[in-house]
């Protein structure tokens, strides 16, 4: 049975796409919970209105995605925490030091969205990525000092 997809789900498709699913799926949970519509003629146009929509939403979110990230590359996060010898931390500097950071700078990003490949253990002054859209990363310049 053909389907289109009202929001994305893992695994299946995103928002707007026309998918074959099995019936019973279909009929038994995804219609039922309002996740998708039959795929017949006059919900296709409606998919065509909807795409049209979607696609200027989109194109204004883009743009202020490009611009936060212009913002956060300006940026330099100074985040002070308790060394010992060799410039090792006590603890480590996470996500989730990095996103309270960027709060008390006026940036609200989530901690998921803050790529890290290991958290940061020693002083110094790091590059983190910080995934603001599919297509928009931004560079942020995190300086590690001691209290």
């Amino acid at each position: 049975m053909k389907v289109i997809l009202l929001q994305t789900i893992d695994r299946l498709g995103k928002a707007g796409e026309v998918i074959s699913v099995k019936e019973g799926y279909a009929r038994n949970y995804l219609i039922p919970k309002n996740v998708a519509r039959e795929a017949t003629s006059g919900n296709m146009k409606m998919l065509d209105v909807l795409k049209k929509k979607q696609a200027d939403i989109e194109a204004k979110n883009l743009a202020e995605v490009k611009a936060l990230a212009e913002k956060i590359a300006a940026i330099s996060l100074t985040i002070p925490t308790q060394a010992g010898e060799e410039d090792k931390l006590f603890g480590s500097v996470s996500n989730d030091a990095i996103a309270e950071a960027l709060v008390a700078e006026g940036i609200t990003v989530d901690k998921r969205d803050i790529i890290l490949d290991e958290p940061i253990k020693k002083l110094g002054v790091f590059q983190v990525t910080v995934k603001l859209h599919s297509d928009v990363k931004a560079n942020l310049k995190v300086w590690i000092v001691k209290k």
